[in-house]
C-alpha cells in the first residue's frame, strides 16, 4: 500500500514538471512575436486550462510554430485529462474520500466507531442515534452490494481506529470504539493500540470480566440479557417457585443475577429449579451451601436444586411454578420447549421466553434491541451510580477508602451489585412491585419513607438484616468466608456470618446502604433537587 502511494506520488510530481515545462516552453516562445495574443504566463496558464478542458473560448490562440506544436500537446492532453479526471472524482465519490471528507466536517459531534458490520453492531448503532441527535456512525469496513444499508444515516470506512481519530483532531467528545463480535479485542487487527489512542473502548467478552478503569471497557452479552430481564421482571413477595431451563450461557448469567439481586424479603424462601448441567458451576462456587440449601427445598432460606435429568419428566414443578424461564444458547430449540410445555403441561405461573423472535401472546425476552442499547453496552446508569455509591461511602466513614480508579475488579463489582439492588430497595419501601425503573422522584419519595420508618427498631433491624443478607450473598457467591480479620488475599471477612451474630457497630454499617438512596438522588438526578 505504502509503495502504491510513493508511485501515485512521484507520477503525480512527474505529470506536473511536465506541465509546467510545457507552460513555459508556450510563454518564451509567443512573448516575442508583435502577434502573438499569448504574452504573459498567466496567459499561458489561461490558454492551457481553455484547451484542456476543452472549451476553448479563442481569446487566446498560438502564432509560432513552436506554440502550435505545444498546443498540440494540450489538444491532445484534453481527452486524457479529462478521463481521468472524471476517474478521479468517481473514485473520490465511491471510494473512502469523500466519507473521510464528510467526517472532517463533523469534528464536534459524537463519533461511534464499529470495528466491523454486524446485526448487533447495527442494532446498537441505531439505538444509539435515536438517543443522540449528534451521533456520528463509523463502521470500519467498506460497504459491499450485499450489505442492507442501516435505517439511520452511516458512513463506511474501511479504516483503523487511529486514522479515524486523527481526523477528529480532539475536536468535541472522545471518539467511541466497540468491538462486538466475542474476545475480538484479542484478535481483530484493529483493537492493536487501542489503549493508547484518546477513545473509549467498549469490547464484547465472554469471561464476565468487567475492567472500568483506563480506557478499555469490557461488556457481557450474556450478563447485560439477564441484568435486563431481572430490571424489567423483578422477583415478587409471592413467587416461591422459579424453573429455569437452560443452563448454558444465558442461563447462568440469569441464576448468577437472581442470586445478587432477588432480595426481597428477610422471610423469603424462593425455590430455584435448574434444568442443565451444573457441575461446573457448582465446582466453581463451593460455599453456595452456605446461603442457600441446596438439592432441597427449604422453608426458611432461598434454595437451589438442580436437575440433572430431563425436565420433561418433573410434571409436578412445572405445573406448580410461579415462573418458568426458558434461556437455552440455541433459540430454536427454546422455542420448541415452549411449545412443549404449552401443549402438554397444565402451567399455573408464566412463560419467559430468550428470544430474538417477537411473537404476539409470547412473553420473550432477550432481544437484540433490548440488549444493545448505549445504557446496557456503556452501563451509563448503572456504572454512574457505583461510582456514587462508592464516593458516598468513602466521605461516611472515617477510616481510609480507595477511590473508583483504585479499586480492583471484584470491589467495583461489589459497588455495581449495590447499585443493582437499588430498585429492589426503592419496590420494597414504597411497597410497589409495578415498579421497574427509578427515576429521581421514585428514589426521592422511597427515601422519605426510609426516614420515616426506621425509626421503628423493627423496620430498621428489618431493613439492615436484608442488606445483610445482599452483602452474604455476593461474597459467598465470590467464594470468601469468615475469618478472624479481612484479608482479601484469602479471601476472608469477620462479618461474612449471620446478621444476629454481628456486633451492634457492624449493624449499624448496614444503615448505609438505605442512606445513600438520599445522596445518589442528589447525586444522580442533581436538578431535581431545589
Amino acid at each position: 500500500m505504502k509503495r502504491r502511494k510513493k508511485i501515485y506520488l512521484y507520477m503525480t510530481i512527474t505529470l506536473m514538471l511536465i506541465y509546467i515545462g510545457l507552460l513555459t516552453l508556450l510563454y518564451f516562445s509567443e512573448c516575442g512575436d508583435k502577434n502573438a495574443t499569448i504574452r504573459t504566463f498567466g496567459d499561458a496558464l489561461w490558454y492551457s486550462l481553455v484547451t484542456l478542458t476543452t472549451v476553448g473560448y479563442g481569446d487566446l490562440t498560438p502564432v509560432t510554430p513552436l506554440g502550435h506544436a505545444v498546443g498540440a500537446v494540450f489538444l491532445l492532453m484534453s481527452a486524457g485529462m479529462l478521463v481521468t479526471l472524471l476517474g478521479a472524482v468517481i473514485s473520490f465519490v465511491t471510494s473512502e474520500g469523500l466519507p473521510i471528507l464528510m467526517l472532517g466536517f463533523q469534528r464536534r459531534k459524537n463519533w461511534y466507531y464499529f470495528a466491523d458490520y454486524g446485526s448487533e453492531a447495527t442494532t446498537l448503532a441505531a439505538n444509539i442515534y435515536r438517543e443522540d441527535a449528534d451521533a456520528v456512525i463509523i463502521f470500519g469496513e467498506k460497504k459491499d452490494d450485499q450489505m442492507e444499508f442501516p435505517d439511520h444515516p452511516c458512513l463506511f470506512i474501511s479504516a483503523s481506529p487511529a486514522r479515524i481519530v486523527s481526523r477528529k483532531k480532539n475536536s468535541g467528545t472522545r471518539c467511541k470504539v466497540f468491538l462486538m463480535r466475542e474476545n475480538d479485542i484479542g484478535v481483530n487487527s484493529r483493537a492493536i493500540d487501542l489503549h493508547a489512542l484518546p477513545v473509549d473502548v467498549y469490547a464484547r467478552t465472554t469471561n464476565g470480566q468487567d475492567h472500568l478503569s483506563g480506557n478499555i471497557h469490557f461488556f457481557h452479552s450474556y450478563d447485560c440479557c439477564a441484568r435486563q430481564y431481572w430490571h424489567k421482571r423483578p422477583l415478587c413477595r409471592h413467587e416461591d417457585a422459579i424453573v429455569i431451563i437452560g443452563f448454558g450461557n444465558y442461563g447462568r448469567c440469569i441464576l448468577e443475577r437472581a442470586i445478587l439481586t432477588n432480595i426481597v424479603s428477610v422471610t423469603q424462601h424462593v425455590a430455584y429449579h435448574i434444568f442443565g448441567d451444573s457441575k461446573e458451576f457448582l465446582a466453581m462456587h463451593r460455599h453456595l451451601h452456605e446461603m442457600f440449601s441446596l438439592d432441597e427445598v427449604s422453608d426458611t432460606c432461598d434454595s437451589l436444586i438442580f436437575h440433572d435429568g430431563f425436565w420433561e419428566d418433573c410434571h409436578t414443578i412445572l405445573e406448580s411454578a410461579d415462573r418458568i424461564i426458558i434461556c437455552t444458547d440455541d433459540v430454536p430449540e427454546g422455542w420448541n420447549i415452549f411449545w412443549r410445555l404449552n401443549r402438554y403441561y397444565k402451567i399455573h405461573g408464566h412463560i419467559d421466553l430468550h428470544s430474538n423472535r417477537k411473537a404476539p401472546g409470547v412473553s420473550y425476552f432477550g432481544t437484540d434491541e433490548e440488549i444493545y442499547t448505549p445504557n446496557q453496552i456503556m452501563r451509563t446508569t448503572l456504572n454512574k451510580a457505583a461510582v456514587t455509591i462508592n464516593d458516598i461511602f468513602r466521605k461516611s466513614v472515617s477510616y481510609p477508602t480507595l477511590s473508583w480508579e483504585e479499586l480492583d475488579d471484584f470491589h467495583r463489582e461489589s459497588k455495581i451489585a449495590a447499585a443493582d439492588h437499588i430498585l429492589m430497595k426503592v419496590r420494597i419501601l414504597l411497597d410497589d412491585e409495578t415498579i421497574t425503573e427509578f427515576t429521581s422522584k421514585t428514589i426521592e419519595s422511597a427515601y422519605q419513607k426510609y426516614c420515616e420508618t426506621k425509626t421503628d427498631p423493627c423496620a430498621q433491624d428489618m431493613y439492615r438484616q436484608l442488606d445483610h443478607m445482599r452483602w452474604l450473598r455476593f461474597y459467598t457467591f465470590y467464594n470468601w468466608s469468615r475469618g478472624p480479620a479481612r484479608d482479601d488475599s484469602a479471601r476472608q471477612h469477620p462479618m461474612l456470618c449471620p446478621y444476629k451474630e454481628l456486633t451492634p457497630e457492624q449493624k449499624r454499617e448496614r444503615d448505609a446502604a438505605w442512606e445513600l438512596l438520599g445522596s445518589i438522588s442528589a447525586e444522580l438526578y442533581p436538578q431535581s433537587i431545589p
